[in-house]
């Protein structure tokens, strides 16, 4: 049976959200959850009826048309059109995970009872979550501000009948899903388009998921960095602890902590050295990993704080008999992080590459490009040009999306955080920072093997050990793109919590 995660006001880590995630449990709301959002509902429907005064985006248009009434007829009418006109979607489609939490933060901050959505509207947003299915969302079209409007218009488009889902591999309509399930499209009442189209669920998923894996890659980064050290025969005393205490980073001590546990019991870092200094590629990584991690924790407590809110508009206080159209939506506070982890994320991958090409360069007794007979063959030549290609191009996403803002709405917003587009910034330059250290691991077990007799530690020749099993010693040039797609794949695999 499933574990069954019951969604209420406690909060939401994004540890308990990668568990939810790739372990499939099921969602249901807590009974508190449910009295919330029965209770605002009332209320607001109370509010509609007694309203004597314009209430935006229920007896209102939208936007730069917050000026002209809607009737009382028409109410559910404008709220289906709003998520009709929105679905303005384009581009590549967000990975189904990232789309799976993009519908269990929908369904947490319409928990909180602030957003007036009916229960039933809810219950469907689990329902596909439960059953696995997946809205088709594009990754373009939100400028992070208003909330998500366009990708979360894609997300509950199959609510109503509408759009496009993935289902057990297959594409198919909006429509045909609910064929298939027996349900009736749902009914949207006032204010419930606006409910589910503002909030920054998108932002928050592509935060979420970029750092459930950037939290992985930092923990692989030490490793490979610390079998990348013993076989280019580096020293080991830039991490002695004492130097790291005099400056006091959390990260910087916590990596140099790391990387002496990683070494311990290493044959090649205590032989003597003949080199007095190693480049900084090597000596730096508990100052450039740590400060890495440290910014990983700082946009990690933000992004906590954001996956725990109601974050649509208007939003609604019943205790407080307020319905009060503001800005919650604005993805400023995360998109500002998630440009600051793009630049430390695509540090990470440019200090490995300087690692490569030190690896590969003739030095400290390892043959030219790693292959026993350079000039017949290129061995690694050609893996730091790839980890070369790739860093400059996340050193180039490093722009603030944050520092560009273009009016919409005909100036009613005029200030947006573009944090859409940070995100998928984010999750580009995280999914490249993967693949240089994949190439990493390729180019430091191959130096490594170039030192035997001759061990390293315990840890990292189990690790070498493993990987083994999976992309051989080259000895002779060979294609080389399916041992970095199968290294990739290790690290997917492979245990890091060691």
């Amino acid at each position: 049976m499933s574990t069954i995660h019951k969604i209420s006001a406690e909060h939401l880590t994004q540890d308990l959200i990668d568990e939810i995630i790739t372990r499939g449990y099921k969602l249901e709301l807590g009974e508190d959850s449910r009295q919330r959002i029965l209770h605002c509902r009332k209320y607001l429907d109370r509010k509609i009826a007694e309203a004597d005064k314009p209430i935006y985006g229920v007896t209102t248009g939208f936007g730069s048309l917050c000026d002209i009434n809607i009737s009382a007829d028409q109410m559910a009418e404008l709220q289906v059109n709003l998520i009709k006109s929105h679905a303005c979607g384009i581009g590549e489609r967000m990975e189904n995970p990232i789309v799976k939490i993009m519908l269990l933060l929908k369904v947490q901050s319409l928990s909180y009872g602030h957003s007036g959505c009916k229960l039933d509207t809810v219950q469907r947003l689990i329902d596909f979550f439960n059953h696995d299915i997946y809205p088709v969302v594009y990754q373009q079209g939100s400028v992070g501000a208003s909330g998500d409007l366009v990708p979360l218009a894609h997300l509950c488009l199959p609510l109503l009948g509408l759009g496009e889902v993935e289902y057990q591999g297959e594409r198919m309509s909006g429509a045909e899903i609910l064929r298939r399930k027996g349900w009736e499209p749902i009914q949207l009442g006032p204010k419930e388009g606006l409910a589910l189209l503002n909030g920054t669920q998108n932002m928050s998923a592509l935060a979420v998921w970029s750092l459930i894996k950037a939290k992985r890659l930092t923990q692989w980064a030490d490793l490979i960095a610390a079998m990348s050290l013993d076989a280019f025969d580096g020293r080991q005393d830039p991490f002695h602890l004492a130097v790291h205490l005099v400056r006091a980073h959390r990260g910087q001590i916590a990596t140099a902590a790391r990387l002496n546990e990683l070494l311990r019991g290493s044959q090649l870092i205590v032989r003597p050295k003949a080199n007095v200094q190693d480049p900084y590629s090597f000596r730096c990584i508990p100052q450039v990993h740590g400060a890495v991690k440290d910014t990983l924790s700082y946009v990690k407590s933000v992004v906590d704080i954001e996956i725990n809110a109601a974050t649509d508009n208007p939003t609604v206080c019943p205790d407080e008999d307020l319905i009060i159209s503001a800005g919650n939506f604005h993805g400023e506070p995360i998109a500002l992080p998630m440009d600051f982890l793009c630049i430390a994320m695509s540090e990470l991958g440019n200090i490995s590459e300087r690692r490569i090409y030190k690896l590969v360069s003739g030095k400290r007794g390892l043959p030219s490009f790693l292959v026993a007979e350079p000039g017949l063959n290129s061995g690694f030549m050609i893996t730091q040009y790839t980890a070369a290609s790739i860093v400059s191009q996340s050193k180039t996403l490093c722009m603030p999306s944050s520092a560009d803002s273009i009016p919409t709405s005909q100036g009613q917003e005029d200030h947006v955080s573009m944090g859409a587009n940070a995100g998928t910034k984010l999750l580009r330059i995280t999914d490249n920072t993967e693949r240089v250290l994949a190439i990493e691991l390729f180019t430091a077990a191959q130096a490594l093997d170039f030192r035997r007799p001759l061990r390293s530690s315990p840890i990292i020749e189990d690790i070498h050990q493993a990987y083994r099993q999976v992309v051989p010693f080259i000895d002779h040039d060979v294609v080389m793109y399916p041992h970095i797609a199968h290294t990739v794949e290790f690290m997917r695999s492979h245990p890091i919590d060691l």
